[in-house]
């Protein structure tokens, strides 16, 4: 085998198990005794707030001058999530 190709190959495995760490561990938040991944919790308080947000717009009546509410409201969905999971899983 041509020694070029072979540390080739091995540098293209060192980069793919560079990221393999057997110390770190998916943030889980325990919910009722039950431990949860923190996504899920990040994403169902970004539903909650979303909900939160709608309702106020409608109770404040700008969510006529929302054009593509659907995008709208899923940007906003996005964005409660991800600041969630920074304001409490950023480490």
């Amino acid at each position: 085998m041509n020694p070029l190709r072979t540390y080739l190959i091995l540098l293209t495995a060192s980069l793919l198990f560079a990221g393999c760490q057997t110390t770190a561990h998916a943030p889980t938040v325990d919910v009722i005794g039950s431990y949860f991944p923190a996504w899920i919790v990040c994403i169902l308080a970004g539903l909650a707030l979303t909900l939160v947000t709608r309702l106020m717009l409608i109770g404040l009546k700008l969510n006529t001058h929302l054009r593509p509410a659907p995008l709208v409201y899923l940007c906003l969905m996005v964005f409660f999530t991800l600041a969630v999971w920074l304001m409490f899983f950023k480490n």
